[in-house]
């Protein structure tokens, strides 16, 4: 028996890291459809939540799995599961190339 069992279900997404500047805390962003009330037309969504990476193993872009634990700070209520696949780790500069590895 795993300690989420313990606890019961927990909420699990599954998206991408926009952000990694703070220490032991990452971005995550989650995208979703939601359909237009009056005319039917699907309408993308997204979502941007604060997620606990302790071993700060989550980079940008990066596809990640979190689930829901207690508060444990203003805006994070996340913690991070695994790094699902590895993105890019290249941030783009201003002028939209790639700015080289420092």
């Amino acid at each position: 028996m795993t300690v989420l069992d313990d606890r019961g279900r927990r909420d699990r997404r599954t998206g991408t890291v926009v952000s990694d500047k703070g220490d032991k805390t990452i971005r995550v962003r989650f995208d979703f459809l939601v359909k237009h009330e009056k005319y039917g037309k699907f309408l993308r969504r997204s979502t941007t939540l604060a997620t606990h990476d302790e071993k700060n193993e989550a980079h940008k872009g990066d596809l990640v799995e979190v689930v829901a634990c207690r508060r444990l700070s203003k805006t994070k209520c996340w913690r991070l599961i695994r790094v699902l696949e590895h993105g890019s780790h290249l941030e783009l500069g201003a002028d939209g190339l790639e700015a080289s590895p420092s």
